[in-house]
């Protein structure tokens, strides 16, 4: 009889600790801390409102592509938090006349963000605000996006993630899109 109070107890001990992680885990403050943090948010803000970009989707973007790493180096040769390819940034730098940049100089935040943002909201034009498609040029090239929509006919309200033909692309896409809603639910204020 002993055995069967002492399997009650570890059970409903195991049921509430369960539960009790389980809330933690979903509370915003876990999510914000460990989950979605937004370190940089300053600077964020700083270039997606200055570039007309959703600030809530660079955080998702760099929470994609780098987890707020400053230092992160793809093995394809990307770099920095927005992980951008050493010649999309430096055709970036050309583009917002900054005659100073250097490759290395993608590892600082400011710069990463500053870069990246505006590249996004080249895409954000180029694709007539079309999130899917933007999230798709970022990490498939935007080349591979405009070859997809006239060989598929994508209409300029594409939504269907599916329809993407790289996996690792359909995977970002999906990814990012789900990243940004947490971040406009958690960050909202």
């Amino acid at each position: 009889m002993r055995i069967m109070a002492w399997m009650k107890v570890l059970v409903i001990g195991a049921l509430v600790m369960a539960a009790g992680g389980y809330a933690l885990y979903n509370s915003d403050w876990f999510q914000k801390k460990f989950i979605y943090p937004f370190p940089y948010q300053d600077i964020v803000y700083k270039y997606a409102l200055k570039n007309n970009v959703d600030p809530f989707l660079v955080a998702a973007v760099i929470r994609s592509e780098s987890k707020f790493f400053a230092k992160a180096r793809s093995h394809k040769g990307a770099m920095g938090l927005m992980q951008m390819m050493p010649e999309t940034a430096d055709w970036v730098a050309q583009q917002i006349e900054d005659q100073d940049f250097s490759v290395t100089q993608l590892e600082q935040p400011e710069v990463s963000i500053r870069l990246g943002t505006w590249y996004l909201a080249s895409l954000q034009k180029e694709f007539g605000n079309n999130e899917y498609l933007m999230l798709a040029a970022y990490n498939g090239g935007r080349g591979n996006v405009k070859q997809w929509m006239a060989e598929q006919q994508w209409p300029p309200d594409f939504n269907r993630i599916e329809a993407i033909p790289f996996r690792e692309t359909r995977e970002y896409v999906k990814k990012t899109l789900d990243s940004k809603a947490r971040y406009q639910a958690l960050y909202k204020d």
